[in-house]
């Protein structure tokens, strides 16, 4: 049986479009889903008060990734019981919503305590910082950043 390269075409477009979908499908998951990442979990939110001791970027393999499958900005923040891992965000998104943190401000964290590869990890949802209040998750912790291409 002899194929013509005209009747490929019409396969051809439909394994193409096939493909397309199942990659744009599997690129609108949220950033660890199905990948064991951390996530935002409502049901372990607490509000932490600390120092800030140490403020990180982390970039992994093409941006994304970094430690514990979170890039972006982290900071260590030593409270009056703990030292937590902290993470805010992607810095380009911190950065248009002109969050600024540096090593001995004192900030007030509402956040998300969730544990990766047996380390915790603290997911900020809102710092406050004296007057200045910067929301970075919705109530459902869904991150704001991921709305019509991070911005709001």
């Amino acid at each position: 049986m002899t194929i013509s390269a005209r009747s490929w075409i019409p396969l051809a477009a439909t394994v193409a479009a096939v493909m397309l979908a199942v990659s744009t499908a599997v690129g609108a998951q949220p950033r660890g889903a199905g990948q064991g990442g951390p996530r935002y979990d409502t049901a372990t939110e607490a509000t932490v008060t600390g120092t800030v001791e140490a403020v990180e970027q982390i970039t992994g393999p093409g941006g994304a990734g970094g430690r514990r499958g979170l890039g972006g900005t982290h900071l260590t923040l030593k409270t009056g019981t703990e030292t937590l891992e902290v993470h805010l965000g992607p810095t380009a998104f911190l950065n248009e919503r002109k969050v600024v943190v540096a090593k001995g401000d004192t900030l007030e964290i509402v956040g998300s305590r969730v544990t990766v590869d047996a380390e915790r990890l603290f997911i900020a949802k809102s710092v406050k910082k004296g007057g200045s209040v910067w929301t970075l998750r919705e109530a459902s912790g869904l991150p704001l950043w991921r709305r019509r291409g991070g911005r709001r």
